[in-house]
């Protein structure tokens, strides 16, 4: 009788992997730790699936830290600490590798989403522009949500005035800050051409063009500072 094969042990996950698993532990998703890591999500999935990852261990391991022992929780602020850890990979020559731009992702109904944080929205969210010139050029609608601290708005939460006919709540964070949605489905949103207007007008900083919306509506005070920002399309029914 031939001898029983044993089955194949499979092979352990690398270091990104098993932190991206320990931060899965801690509560967030995969698609939180590429928003850590300002990657998109597949590349996390590839962590396990093709061993990739290995840039990102310092900037995990450091994320990880500040989780368990600091208790720091907040996406941007683990944002932050990652892009202190994060090197972008070389040519031969030593000269910084250009990275590939993620292509504009929107969907025959309109669909679209957009986010950044606070390492982008430093730099004028300048990903966010070929989203909302894609979605000017197929002539959709948009809304997005802002995060900004609380005593940065002009009015109090949930007022009308504010965002009205949104039925979404304000989320609070527990760092004093606010995320509030402007325009929905059910209002209508606003026209995407006039916004890409407003974005080339301000040389494509996109949140400049979100805050002077915000200021010349008066619903933030001028000095406020944008923290995070999400942009959504649809298509016009």
């Amino acid at each position: 009788m031939p001898p029983r094969r044993r089955p194949t042990p499979r092979p352990a996950h690398n270091e990104a992997a098993q932190l991206a698993d320990q931060l899965q532990q801690a509560g967030y998703t995969k698609r939180d730790i590429a928003r850590i890591i300002d990657r998109d999500p597949s590349l996390v999935s590839q962590f396990y699936t093709k061993n990739k990852g290995a840039a990102f261990v310092t900037a995990l391991r450091e994320v990880l830290t500040a989780v368990e022992t600091s208790g720091i929780t907040d996406l941007p602020e683990l944002a932050a600490i990652a892009a202190r850890h994060t090197q972008r990979r070389t040519t031969a020559s030593g000269a910084r590798a250009r990275v590939r731009g993620k292509a504009v992702l929107i969907t025959p109904t309109g669909t679209g989403t957009g986010r950044v944080g606070a390492q982008a929205i430093a730099s004028g969210s300048a990903r966010l522009r070929p989203l909302i010139a894609e979605a000017a050029r197929q002539g959709l609608r948009l809304a997005f949500t802002v995060r900004l601290a609380k005593t940065a708005y002009v009015h109090l939460s949930g007022s009308r005035t504010d965002s009205p006919g949104i039925r979404r709540d304000v989320i609070q964070r527990a760092d004093h800050t606010e995320e509030r949605s402007y325009g929905s489905a059910q209002t209508g949103g606003f026209d995407a051409a006039d916004f890409a207007r407003r974005v080339n007008a301000t040389g494509g900083d996109v949140t400049a063009a979100v805050h002077q919306w915000l200021v010349e509506t008066g619903r933030i005070h001028a000095d406020a500072h944008i923290t995070h920002l999400e942009i959504r399309t649809w298509r016009p029914r």
